[in-house]
């Protein structure tokens, strides 16, 4: 098996099992330790992978970072995240999907847990813990709190999800209405596609490490603010205008 040196991704004209899918918006400062943690996770896998890195229409070097690593890049023109993620699957070889976030961490154990359940036939998919790399107490009570919600709940957080590719596509994948939120709209669809095939949907114990960028990027106003809207008005993630968390950068409000 051909595997390239710094991801530990097979070469694309290999069989894959699963296919690693990262949705990236101006994400080259963050991407090279994202990819090198896939990596790692990936060489402790006995099956092989791929990792698919998608430029959405990024105005730095996204692209070229992730091609220096030796990965499949796949470009979305249009700015969302949904849309972003469907590419991506769209382009996988694998009968697995793995969904991660281009500012997160994912240990080997999680890998090859979320691969072993799917192998199993009793899982559709699912998601796993969140950690944040942030020294706040109240953000890394927030996250605690929602990974208990997303347990109990049954809900992936955004930042790993993992799916079997039949039933990926069997929902329609991420719902490309909404620019944010779309991961609970898919938890909720395989859901439903889990119960009518005898399978579940399983939130991982193990846990990803994600960076708390939001937090050192926005005040806390701008976050809690952020949250009222569509606490109060839930339909507002049908609108970009909305969704601003999740897409501006630093002094650089990008549309």
């Amino acid at each position: 098996m051909c595997k390239t040196a710094n991801t530990g991704a097979v070469l694309t004209s290999t069989p894959v099992t699963y296919s690693v899918v990262i949705p990236a918006y101006n994400e080259a400062p963050f991407l090279p330790d994202t990819l090198a943690a896939v990596g790692a996770a990936m060489r402790t896998v006995d099956v092989p992978g791929e990792v698919i890195v998608v430029d959405n229409n990024s105005s730095d070097e996204t692209a070229g970072v992730a091609q220096a690593y030796g990965v499949r890049v796949v470009f979305e023109p249009i700015n969302q995240i949904s849309r972003a993620r469907n590419a991506g699957a769209g382009a996988a070889n694998g009968k697995f999907l793995i969904f991660i976030d281009a500012d997160t961490m994912i240990p080997a154990s999680l890998l090859n847990r979320a691969l072993e359940a799917l192998e199993s036939e009793l899982v559709c998919g699912g998601g796993a813990g969140v950690e944040i790399n942030h020294p706040s107490r109240i953000a890394n009570t927030a996250v605690e709190l929602w990974t208990q919600i997303g347990k109990v709940a049954r809900l992936a957080a955004g930042c790993f999800v993992y799916c079997r590719k039949d039933a990926f596509e069997a929902v329609g994948g991420f719902s490309e209405e909404v620019f944010a939120s779309e991961e609970i709209w898919l938890s909720l669809a395989l859901r439903k596609w889990g119960r009518a095939n005898q399978q579940t949907f399983l939130i991982l114990d193990d846990a990803v490490t994600t960076s708390a960028r939001k937090i050192e990027w926005l005040s806390g106003f701008d976050i809690a603010k952020q949250m009222l809207v569509l606490l109060i008005f839930p339909l507002a993630v049908r609108r970009k205008r909305f969704c601003r968390t999740w897409y501006n950068r630093p002094n650089k409000d990008r549309k």
